[in-house]
C-alpha cells in the first residue's frame, strides 16, 4: 500500500484511464470494480475505513470513512461510471487524459471523476488527526443509467449513521445547488383489435386511441404547468415531451397495438407516484367505452427532484466560500436519495454540465486548485475541531 495517494495530476490521469461506463444496452455496459479498488487504495493510504458495497457481481459502490465513530459530519459523493462515448467522433483517445489548451480531456474529466480526485487532494491537505465529525468519501455506481448505486445505499443502510451535510460534486462550475428537477420517463401502451382497413367495424383502432390520450396528455401538462412554477428555474415549470410513438405494421391493417414514451419533468414539491398515478387516469379516461386496454409502465425507477431549504446551514457555508448565490438546474443527479440519509444535500463541483455527454469532454483546468481549496475549506468548516 503507498504512504500517501499519487500526486492529484496522476490520480486524474489513472481515474479517466479505467474505463467505467454505464448504459442501459448491455454491449456498452461495464464494470466499475477497476476504479472502486483504485479509489479504496487510495483512500486506505490516507487511513479512511474503505466498505466496498457490492450490488452487483459487476457493480459496487464505495464508502470510506474517517473521524470519530459517533458524529454526523460530511460526505463527498461523486458517481464512478460515464456515458457511453461516440467513437470516431472524439479528437483523442477518450480514456487517455490529455491537457491543451488550459483543459483536461477525457471520458469522466467533467462528469466526474475528476471530483473523486479533487476530494481526496482535499482531504490530504487536511489535518485529519483532528476531526471532531467524520468525512466520508462517496463513490457511486451506474448513476448515468438506472442510479442502482444510490438507490442501493438507501435500500441497504449502508451508510450509516445518518450524516449531517452531503456535497455531490457534479458540474456546476463550481456555483451551489439546492434544487433541481425530476425525471419520469413512461410509456403508454393501448391495445386494441386489428381488422381489414375497409371496415372499421372489424378491429378497434389503437393508433386512432392514442391520438386522444395524446391531446389528454398535452392538456393536462398545460394544467400541470398552470398549477405548478418556480421562477428559480431558467424554465420555471414542469416539463413534458412526447420523444417516442410506435403502432401498427401495415397501411391496410388496423393497427391492434400502439406505443408511447414521454419524458416529464417536474419541479421540487410534485411526487413522482402520484404523477404517474395520474398519467395512467388521463389516459384511461380519454379511451372510455372504445375497447382499448390502457398500460403504462416507467422505462426506468425516475429520479425524484430535490430541494434543500434556501437559509440551511450547508447552503449558507457553500454560498460564503464559493461568493455565488445557490442555484437550481434542470439535470437530476443523486440528491435525492442522500436526502434520505443526510439532513441537507447540495450538488457542487467544477466544470459545466454543457460539456458533460459530449465528445472531447473537458473540465478547464484552472478549477482544480479553487476547488480543491473549495473542498478542503468545507472539510474544516464541517468537520475539523474548532472549525478551520
Amino acid at each position: 500500500m503507498p504512504a500517501t495517494p499519487p500526486p492529484l495530476p496522476e490520480m486524474l490521469d489513472r481515474l479517466i484511464a479505467t474505463p467505467s461506463v454505464s448504459a442501459v444496452k448491455p454491449e456498452w455496459d461495464m464494470s466499475n470494480l477497476d476504479i472502486i479498488h483504485l479509489l479504496a487504495e487510495w483512500c486506505e493510504a490516507l487511513e479512511f475505513t474503505v466498505t466496498i458495497h457490492n450490488i452487483s457481481p459487476s457493480k459496487a459502490n464505495l464508502i470510506a470513512r474517517r473521524g470519530p465513530e459517533r458524529g454526523r459530519g460530511l460526505i463527498l459523493s461523486g458517481h464512478t461510471d460515464t456515458v457511453p462515448y461516440d467513437e470516431g467522433l472524439w479528437t483523442s483517445d477518450p480514456f487517455t487524459a490529455r491537457r491543451a489548451a488550459g483543459r483536461l480531456y477525457g471520458l469522466g474529466a467533467c462528469d466526474m471523476k475528476s471530483f473523486l480526485a479533487i476530494a481526496l487532494e482535499a482531504a490530504r491537505r487536511v489535518d485529519l488527526g483532528r476531526l471532531a465529525a467524520p468525512l466520508t468519501i462517496l463513490a457511486t455506481a451506474d448513476e448515468e443509467s438506472s442510479m442502482a448505486g444510490a438507490r442501493a445505499l438507501v435500500e441497504d443502510g449502508a451508510v450509516a449513521p445518518h450524516a449531517r451535510y452531503a456535497v455531490i460534486g457534479e458540474p456546476t462550475a463550481l456555483r451551489p445547488v439546492r434544487m433541481h428537477k425530476g425525471i419520469l420517463m413512461e410509456a403508454v401502451r393501448l391495445r386494441g383489435q386489428s381488422g381489414h382497413s375497409s371496415d372499421p367495424a372489424l378491429g378497434r383502432s389503437a393508433l386512432e386511441g392514442m391520438h386522444a390520450v395524446m391531446r389528454a396528455i398535452l392538456d393536462w401538462r398545460a394544467e400541470l404547468q398552470a398549477r405548478h412554477t418556480d421562477p428559480a428555474f431558467a424554465v420555471p415549470v414542469p416539463t413534458m415531451n412526447l420523444g417516442h410513438i410506435h403502432g401498427g405494421d401495415n397501411p391496410n391493417r388496423i393497427c391492434a397495438d400502439c406505443e408511447l414514451h414521454l419524458d416529464l419533468r417536474p419541479l421540487p414539491g410534485m411526487a413522482i407516484d402520484e404523477l404517474r398515478q395520474e398519467l395512467r387516469c388521463r389516459a384511461e379516461r380519454a379511451v372510455a367505452d372504445s375497447g382499448l386496454e390502457v398500460l403504462t409502465r416507467p422505462l426506468f425507477p425516475g429520479i425524484p427532484p430535490m430541494r434543500t431549504a434556501a437559509d440551511a446551514t450547508l447552503v449558507k457555508t457553500a454560498e460564503k466560500l464559493t461568493g455565488h448565490k445557490a442555484e437550481a438546474v434542470a439535470f437530476a443527479t443523486e440528491a435525492p436519495y442522500l436526502q434520505k440519509i443526510c439532513d441537507e444535500v447540495i450538488v457542487l463541483g467544477p466544470g459545466s454540465i454543457q460539456q458533460a455527454h459530449q465528445p472531447d469532454e473537458y473540465l478547464p483546468l484552472a478549477q482544480l486548485e479553487p476547488t480543491v481549496e473549495l473542498l478542503r475549506g468545507l472539510i474544516a468548516e464541517v468537520c475539523l475541531d474548532g472549525g478551520g
